[in-house]
């Protein structure tokens, strides 16, 4: 595809994306909704939607070359991603469920269940600045040190146990038994031969033995050819020659990699221009914007002296210097707003309790209005975003002919516009420090005041706003480099590198049936296509993108509930690969003698999550989450004492903000033995992670085999197997492949091919997840907060009015009188 035609991608989803934003947003706003079914159906009709533009958008980024014209994509991009998580965030609020099934909106679009994939951007494990890019190298430097060192120790301290030296004896006997019977072989065979030469017997026999055999195997071969063109023109079986990529997408593929090549050439050569352009308005245009600024603020000074009688106060950096001077406001509008501050500042009292009460009471017309008002969507934070994209697309990219930029560079004229606000800025805070200076002159001179009286001024205010300030957590490390607490993290083993898995490696089918089941008040277990969605949405969106972390529900911490096997320790990895997060692992197994005591205990919580912040995105991983809240710990763990983070990681969960991006992801397959109120007030989500399905299963089967090595014929009945593994987790389903796909055997697949049946007898030797381990799992999520509203909104319970405590109140002491 060339440029042009990514260029219409983009003007596509930007179309797509003015029409989304004008039904959003209509002139009159649109009445409440009170039936809660066509509620949950625009949100979902509005999220399939945003996020096929987000598919378009994304496309759009990865291959487009313009440097300026990405970045306008980016922020599209990041506005969108924010759209659909916060859909997502008001789906799960009026229907009570983390998982959501709209395999009927996608028959009315017409679209397939893929286009439902939350798509990815390839740009969120390398896009970090480069400060924690050079804190990521280092810290990969740390990994290698510790890697050489752990491999060295085995050779100098460990030497072989009884168990080995056996072991080398028995390879070593059973090899020379095996050149023994190979050599006895090889006698007698010649023996035999010698004997059969010894006789003189006609050969037209054997001609006629090996002619028959010959043309039977021809005959058959031939016979299997028919047969497949039969099916190949029936439309049963692919043609061969589509399974290998075709010249055209092979081509496709060359052609993406010269344009990666072409984009990395234009970024490197837009930031050499950045630069220069950047000198260049600081040297030619710097010193006439700072006597322009000088003499507007001069101005600014007698004018307010005309009107008032005296010099106004030069208005603090934080308030924006002299840029709140000229914000279109005359210079008696200017003093007005700062007097109303400074009274504002001395108002800040604790009101009287006669006040917080009449506060507190609900005015019965709100109450009526809440009662009477059905379902509205919640006050976006991205819309605007999404509005200033949509305008500055319109305004500028839309119209702009591009016939003499054939190769797709920089514009210098646009960088000119967007630096002149830089250095703008720049000079503003070099002339703001001079100018109130040249101001206390001017009040000693003129109106005789006292620079000591200015500076108390300013003190006492810089000393009312520092009291506002909470304070901050004390910096028990602040004398040690990063380096080292990394290193020190590392050897302990609380920092750890991501296994290399994707999510796309997380295998699973879509749900087909889910609002089928719905519609017959049969509430249906997510599939695994289902898990990936939600976790892309709750950890790698708000983890990969700042704006979405700042700006969209914030997610703290995310519990993957489900039995051995089904995939939680991957899914944390793959949040890590793709994000390009670093992994800390505070399991209570992991943290078990490690920092003895409670000033070790707060100094491992507090390295921990400092480095977390400097090494951010970030994911704090803590297995087997349910022994930190053991409802009564058993006698054989508790030396280990796994609930000894219980009472402090929660406090430091709560110091986490929206621009810190860590998140803490437990794993858990028997929540059953926890207090269940602590463990909820610890996650802000819980993900219940169910067996595979039989689509997924299928899949599974197919895929692993492959990987393996193993080639799928029609002697392997993937359907079969599929079938009898029901209740068996991915991780069962590795095990029996391993057991069967050995090298050995998949030398033997030319003669002896694949069969189900060879995958029966290592799956029987395991224990499946049986159905009463999984209802016992949905029993406990049941009790969990959203399992409880989902159950009041199905009894009904739920669309009951709150009662009026003022009226209760009333009617309680009427019966007392």
């Amino acid at each position: 595809m060339s440029q042009r035609a990514y260029n219409d991608l983009w003007v596509d989803a930007q179309l797509e994306l003015s029409r989304l934003l004008a039904e959003e947003q209509p002139a009159e706003p649109p009445p409440a909704q009170k039936d809660r079914v066509v509620f949950f159906q625009r949100l979902a009709m509005l999220y399939v939607r945003y996020i096929q533009i987000l598919r378009k958008l994304e496309k759009a980024y990865d291959l487009i070359i313009h440097p300026q014209k990405r970045r306008a994509i980016r922020k599209a991009i990041d506005s969108v991603m924010g759209r659909v998580v916060e859909l997502k965030n008001e789906m799960v609020e009026k229907e009570f469920l983390e998982y959501h099934y709209m395999d009927d909106i996608l028959h009315d679009m017409k679209l397939t269940p893929d286009k439902l994939e939350i798509p990815l951007p390839q740009y969120f494990p390398n896009d970090h600045s480069k400060e924690v890019q050079e804190r990521k190298a280092m810290l990969m430097n740390i990994f290698k040190m510790v890697e050489v060192t752990e491999s060295l120790e085995p050779l100098t301290e460990k030497g072989m146990t009884q168990e080995e030296a056996i072991r080398v004896i028995q390879v070593a006997e059973r090899a020379r038994q095996g050149r023994m019977r190979s050599k006895l072989y090889e006698e007698s065979r010649e023996g035999s031969l010698r004997s059969t030469h010894a006789g003189t017997e006609s050969t037209e026999p054997a001609a006629i033995c090996i002619q028959k055999v010959w043309r039977g195997y021809i005959q058959r071969k031939k016979t299997k050819i028919e047969r497949v063109k039969e099916l190949i023109a029936l439309g049963m079986v692919m043609d061969p020659k589509y399974l290998a990529p075709s010249p055209a997408e092979v081509s496709l593929r060359a052609a993406e990699a010269f344009t990666r090549v072409k984009q990395q050439e234009h970024e490197a050569a837009y930031q050499k221009a950045v630069v220069a352009v950047t000198n260049q308005l600081r040297e030619m245009e710097g010193n006439n914007m700072s006597n322009t600024l000088k003499s507007q603020v001069r101005q600014w000074f007698f004018d307010s002296r005309n009107a008032t009688g005296s010099f106004p106060d030069y208005p603090d950096e934080e308030d924006g210097g002299s840029a709140f001077i000229f914000d279109e406001k005359s210079p008696q509008q200017v003093l007005e707003e700062i007097v109303a501050k400074e009274e504002e500042d001395s108002s800040n009292k604790p009101r009287g309790k006669e006040e917080q009460k009449e506060k507190r009471k609900p005015d019965k017309k709100m109450i009526d209005e809440l009662e009477e008002a059905g379902l509205k969507m919640h006050p976006s934070a991205f819309l605007s975003d999404l509005e200033a994209v949509d305008k500055n697309f319109n305004d500028f990219w839309r119209s702009r002919d591009e016939t003499e930029n054939l190769s797709q560079k920089h514009d210098v004229e646009l960088i000119k516009e967007e630096k002149r606000k830089v250095v703008e800025e720049e000079i503003r805070v070099q002339v703001d420090d001079q100018m109130r200076q040249e101001l206390a002159e001017l009040k000693l001179s003129v109106d005789k005041e006292k620079g000591s009286k200015t500076k108390a001024n300013t003190k006492k205010k810089k000393a009312s706003k520092s009291g506002k300030k909470k304070k901050k957590e004390k910096d028990l490390t602040a004398d040690r480099t990063l380096e080292s607490l990394c290193q020190e993290l590392v050897e302990q083993g609380l920092l750890k590198q991501a296994d290399n898995v994707r999510l796309q490696d997380y295998l699973g089918d879509f749900n087909y049936l889910g609002t089928t089941l719905r519609q017959n008040d049969i509430e249906p277990m997510p599939s695994l296509s289902d898990v990936r969605q939600v976790l892309s949405l709750y950890a790698i969106l708000p983890l990969g993108s700042p704006v979405v972390h700042e700006k969209a529900p914030l997610i703290k911490s995310i519990l993957l509930v489900g039995p051995e096997g089904v995939g939680k320790k991957t899914l944390v990895h793959a949040v890590c690969q793709e994000t390009g997060a670093t992994l800390f692992d505070l399991s209570p197994l992991n943290t078990a003698g490690k920092y003895p005591g409670k000033s070790g205990l707060t100094m491992m919580i507090h390295v921990v999550f400092k480095v977390a912040r400097l090494l951010q995105p970030s994911v704090i991983w803590i297995g087997d989450a349910e022994k930190m809240f053991y409802k009564k710990v058993p006698k054989e763990e508790k030396e280990l004492d796994p609930k000894r983070l219980k009472k402090d990681l929660p406090k430091s969960l709560k110091l986490i903000k929206g621009e810190d991006r860590v998140l803490i992801i437990g794993t858990t397959e028997d929540p059953i033995s926890a207090e269940i109120k602590s463990m909820c007030k610890m996650y802000n989500k819980i993900l219940l992670i169910p067996r595979p399905d039989y689509g997924s299963r299928y899949i599974m089967w197919k895929e692993l085999i492959n990987q393996k090595g193993g080639e799928i014929t029609k002697a392997l009945d993937l359907s079969a197997l599929a079938k009898i593994s029901d209740g068996y987790t991915p991780g069962h389903m590795i095990k029996a492949i391993q057991s069967v796909v050995t090298e050995r055997r998949v030398r033997q697949q030319g003669r002896r091919p694949l069969t189900a049946a060879e995958f029966v007898a290592p799956l029987a030797r395991i224990d499946p997840v049986f159905q009463e381990q999984e209802e016992a799992l949905k029993n406990w999520y049941a009790k969990t907060p959203l399992g409880r509203k989902r159950i009041k909104a199905a009894t009904g319970k739920e669309e009951e009015p709150p009662p009026d405590k003022g009226k209760s109140a009333k009617k309680g002491a009427k019966k007392k009188t």
